[in-house]
């Protein structure tokens, strides 16, 4: 079978790939080896700079050069990567020799062994994953999330004086504003979105075994260190991990991956939150022409985008989970078992991808339905019981909180005229009865 979306084995690559197409340029194995690509030449032009061999190629057009590379890099180089592969057995050495086979014209034969030079195939992976992570994260995941922030905010605006009941326990509580409690949600988002973004993204660049070995004694001299800080702070924009093995720490990942599980638990709140409210007939959904809510019945119409947008936040968390948990173990100086784990960086990011445009196209369909949340508040009189004997309790009167729960919690209905008649048999002046007749479950919301 060739591959298509219809033989792809996961839903990212299958069904969802329109969804998440725009993750490839970060992801995809094309992605990878342009990234691998880029550092290399990156760290190629850093020595021309700080190395006296190759002081004579630190010149623009030289460098220019160097950086078509990466900058017009195609999938028919990507392909030739993956032909040297075939003969390396080993896809970092492959880019090597890409590099210097695609430099050939003009950089002489002498200069070549400065390509990679003193690096172990980790100080390349271990740049070229996180500055991927970094530029999905700035050019496809904020953007993605300040969106879904945006439109809640422009929601909670919106319903910020529309009276509903609130619900503790699942049962009928302190009335509340929807609008707040879509509000939560954005404060909640951005708390955690902030930080997100404060967690460092740290890069492994150290050669061999973290301690550079091979740079250190072929130019004792030089303060590899500094070098290292620099190419990685400043080429890069990474923050480069001062004390590693072969392979990076991946603390920092870790803490990163975890930062978007909480982000996603929010939003798997938010998704069922809404789901329930469209349950209660808060929100109706617009309608599609032509489409089908359910196969059996007619008449239903399915809050699908926020259960797809739960399962695939769901997905995301489970894989993020394990790659919080695996990637900072690895046996003494390294292992392999990290290598083939972040190849999957990718998918929990196009799951949480896919989760957005989901719920964001079911937040564009929802219909406020007014009179639903109006008739069960008028249906839960027994709400406004916390404020009247709150302000029973300032005026001195005795034991109000035991004779408001005497007159609700029963299993009759208590309704606005059984509260009227409460108050009228209440020891105070006419002007707290006047106070405590106004409460009612429509404007007993707070501020």
């Amino acid at each position: 079978m060739d591959l298509s979306t219809l033989t792809a084995i996961s839903p990212v690559d299958g069904r969802y790939r329109s969804k998440a197409d725009n993750l490839a340029a970060y992801f995809s194995e094309y992605a990878l080896i342009r990234y691998r690509v880029r550092v290399e030449v990156e760290y190629f032009i850093a020595l021309t700079v700080y190395l006296p061999q190759l002081k004579e190629l630190d010149t623009p057009e030289v460098k220019a050069g160097l950086r078509q590379l990466y900058m017009q890099f195609s999938e028919a180089d990507a392909l030739r990567v993956k032909d040297i592969e075939k003969v390396t057995n080993h896809d970092v050495k492959a880019v090597e020799y890409f590099i210097k086979e695609k430099t050939d014209h003009f950089l002489a034969e002498k200069y070549h062994e400065f390509i990679h030079f003193g690096l172990t195939s980790q100080d390349i992976n271990n740049t070229s994953v996180p500055l991927s992570i970094k530029e999905a994260l700035e050019e496809v995941y904020y953007p993605g999330l300040q969106e879904v922030i945006d439109t809640l905010r422009k929601y909670a605006e919106e319903w910020m004086q529309i009276p509903m009941l609130a619900r503790t326990h699942g049962q009928p509580a302190s009335p509340t504003r929807l609008g707040k409690e879509v509000m939560v949600y954005v404060y909640r988002l951005e708390q955690q979105l902030a930080l997100l973004k404060a967690t460092p993204i740290s890069a492994k660049f150290g050669g061999a075994t973290g301690n550079f070995n091979a740079h250190h004694v072929a130019y004792p001299q030089y303060d590899w260190r500094a070098f290292g800080n620099q190419f990685v702070g400043e080429v890069l924009g990474l923050q480069r991990e001062q004390w590693t093995t072969q392979i990076s720490n991946y603390d920092n990942l870790a803490a990163l991956f975890d930062g978007l599980k909480r982000i996603n638990t929010i939003l798997i709140d938010l998704n069922r939150d809404f789901w329930q409210y469209i349950s209660m007939e808060y929100f109706k959904q617009k309608i599609k022409a032509g489409e089908i809510g359910s196969s059996a019945m007619p008449h239903k119409v399915n809050p699908i985008d926020f259960e797809n947008a739960e399962g695939n936040l769901g997905m995301a968390n489970a894989i993020l989970g394990h790659l919080a948990t695996k990637l900072p173990v690895s046996r003494l100086q390294r292992d392999l078992t990290d290598s083939t784990v972040l190849r999957n960086v990718g998918v929990p990011l196009a799951h949480i991808e896919i989760a957005f445009k989901s719920l964001l196209k079911g937040l564009g369909k929802l219909l406020l339905n007014e009179g639903a949340l109006h008739r069960d508040l008028e249906h839960c009189w027994p709400v406004v019981a916390e404020g009247i004997q709150t302000i029973l309790r300032r005026e001195g009167y005795p034991k109000p909180y035991e004779a408001l729960k005497a007159l609700t919690r029963t299993n009759e209905a208590v309704t606005e005229q059984s509260i009227h008649a409460f108050i009228d048999t209440l020891a105070v002046s006419d002007a707290v009865k006047e106070e405590l007749r106004a409460i009612t479950p429509h404007n007993y919301t707070g501020i």
